[in-house]
């Protein structure tokens, strides 16, 4: 993954507000979390790119996605090694690893390790759905 460096796209936090909605905006840009099971892509199966719904920048392939049962959309991998960037997250009380959008820094959601699921990575990519747009593939 990406070394942290400084957001390609830089707006004030009055910009983020007039842009996202409330429920975006807490996501994205206060690292909260939408409710498990409520998210428009936990049980998506169309063909495409999740984008990060602050920038646009391409995050994840819908061919990486897997049914985690966990309440929030699930990748193994993200599109490309520089698409995210992980920190530690030290919140709640817990060591977590956030994953962030490469290009403007929004919260997207954790990434889990070892959980034994049946990927290539052995990798969970816990994202919000809220955090993303699906754009589907064109035939």
């Amino acid at each position: 993954m990406e070394t942290e460096s400084a957001p390609k796209v830089v707006k004030s936090d009055a910009e983020w507000r007039a842009e996202l909605t409330p429920a975006e905006y807490q996501v994205l840009r206060r690292a909260g979390t939408e409710r498990p099971f409520a998210g428009e892509y936990t049980d998506t199966k169309t063909e495409g790119v999740y984008a990060c719904r602050a920038c646009g920048a391409e995050l994840f392939r819908s061919d990486a996605k897997f049914e985690s049962h966990c309440g929030w959309p699930s990748f193994f991998t993200p599109l490309a090694g520089d698409a995210v960037i992980e920190r530690v997250d030290t919140s709640m009380g817990m060591r977590r690893v956030e994953v962030v959008c490469a290009t403007c820094h929004s919260h997207l959601g954790h990434v889990f390790e070892g959980e034994g699921y049946a990927t290539p990575t052995d990798l969970r990519y816990c994202i919000n759905s809220i955090s993303m747009r699906l754009v589907p593939t064109q035939d």
